[in-house]
């Protein structure tokens, strides 16, 4: 190679490339020099020197050439702006593009993403389901408990509720949670109460803990409204449905995750912890929850309409909302007639379970009453 053939290969004055070597994150201002080689100079000297047989295109953005090299560190990267000496460059290597797919190559990751995608879906429909049904007996009850304890700081941060503690208020409370737990056949480490937030609702944690706001004991009208709620949610802590939507949810998150991208789980870890506080159930859960509802309530010989009353004024008709086949819970309207039609062949002769009195004091709990 003569010296002019020196100077129409060399890179144009002043124009530099990007060159990582593949054993540091180092960025050099090079000159590459096309001679028999591919030559790439950092201040004169030459610092790799690539055979353009070896030369392979990497993935890089409209308007810069990246490129490796087969012999050089499998992180050693070129990158060249000029578009002459790329133009050069893309002439010399014969084999520039061999390790791009071609349509058969794509064709085939695309099948493998679909199928990956469609058996993400089906665990998510069936296998995590199944995983939460038989891993919630195995959990132990201290992890419960411990689980329960970080579900309710993050219920008190979230819905910014204070414990309601009026004291002849917090003794009606407790007399309506003791009676509806020896009905049930619960034992003395539930733990519950009031607290102060506008939200109507109620719900279990893991760990034998059962809240009710104070936004759905202002809609309450009588004792047996809002036991037939508790019972509900006592009905949930017997099935141990926290626990095992903490599970189905988790796991459900963790693998969407994976399909976008979430490696890290950092989105399960968010969306588990939030199912605590949301207690959004599914409608085998709901309808069980409602049944020991309804047989606590009648060995107490109250009825369980009342509840069934306090959700429909909470939620309204559901029916025509939306499509009801694939919604969470069953509609308020059927549940309300369910329990109905359960009072009309039960003997509802019990006393009450409070006092005018201790009502007045219960709706007082949090210092409105």
């Amino acid at each position: 190679m003569t010296p002019d053939d020196d100077a129409a290969n060399a890179a144009p004055a002043g124009a530099t490339s990007v060159y990582f070597d593949g054993t540091s994150n180092r960025r050099r201002a090079v000159a590459p020099k096309l001679s028999d080689a591919l030559e790439i100079r950092e201040d004169g000297e030459v610092v790799a020197r690539w055979a353009y047989a070896d030369i392979r295109r990497a993935d890089s953005p409209s308007g810069l050439l990246r490129l490796s090299c087969m012999t050089a560190p499998a992180l050693a990267r070129l990158e060249i702006r000029d578009e002459t000496l790329a133009a050069k460059l893309v002439t010399l290597c014969r084999q520039l593009d061999d390790n791009l797919p071609n349509r058969k190559g794509v064709a085939a990751i695309v099948g493998w993403s679909l199928a990956a995608a469609v058996s993400i879906v089906l665990v998510v429909l069936f296998g995590v389901p199944l995983a939460a049904d038989r891993l919630t007996p195995l959990v132990p009850d201290s992890f419960e408990r411990r689980l329960g304890d970080v579900a309710e700081a993050q219920v008190k941060v979230v819905f910014d509720g204070k414990p309601c503690d009026n004291a002849a208020g917090q003794a009606a409370f407790e007399k309506l949670v003791g009676a509806l737990r020896q009905s049930a056949g619960l034992d003395n480490s539930l733990q519950s109460g009031v607290l102060e937030t506008s939200v109507a609702n109620a719900f279990a944690l893991p760990g034998g803990k059962v809240y009710l706001f104070d936004g759905l004991l202002a809609k309450a009208e009588s004792p047996d409204e809002v036991a037939g709620i508790l019972a509900h949610e006592l009905g949930h802590l017997r099935h141990r449905d926290s626990m095992r939507e903490l599970i189905h949810n988790g796991g459900t998150s963790f693998l969407i995750g994976l399909l976008f991208g979430d490696i890290t789980g950092s989105g399960a870890l968010i969306f588990a912890s939030r199912s605590l506080v949301t207690s959004s159930y599914s409608r085998d859960a709901e309808t069980n929850a409602d049944s020991f509802a309804i047989e606590t309530m009648h060995r107490l010989g109250r009825p369980a309409k009342p509840m069934g009353e306090l959700m429909f004024r909470v939620t309204g008709k559901e029916a025509g909302k939306g499509l009801s086949i694939v919604s969470s819970h069953p509609l308020t309207e059927d549940r309300l007639a369910r329990m109905s039609k359960a009072d009309a062949g039960a003997t509802l002769n019990g006393p009450p379970l409070l006092s005018a009195a201790e009502w007045q004091a219960l709706k007082g709990i949090c210092g409105k009453g």
